[in-house]
């Protein structure tokens, strides 16, 4: 089993190279955005499957639940200071 999760949690970090490029390169600030939201929520994934294979779940899904409320509270507050700017879709 822990072959399995080593070898999904490798996966997940090589895919995390994908939205990286989206938020290196994209042409708008929105794409950024979204690539960076998309790294957020593959971290949490990420963590929780190191919590599983240290076999400490419990302590990792804490920290992954306020992992998760930064990363919504990033997002939300970056969405408030691109609405006073004026930047649309």
């Amino acid at each position: 089993m822990n072959g399995f999760l080593t070898g999904v949690t490798i996966f997940i970090t090589i895919i995390m190279l994908i939205p990286f490029y989206r938020l290196v390169a994209g042409p708008t600030i929105f794409d950024r955005m979204l690539g960076a939201g998309v790294i957020g929520s593959k971290t949490l994934v990420l963590l929780t499957l190191v919590g599983f294979l240290y076999g400490r779940a419990d302590m990792f899904i804490d920290i992954v639940i306020a992992y998760s409320l930064l990363n919504f509270i990033g997002v939300i507050a970056a969405a408030k200071l691109l609405e006073r700017k004026g930047l649309e879709p």
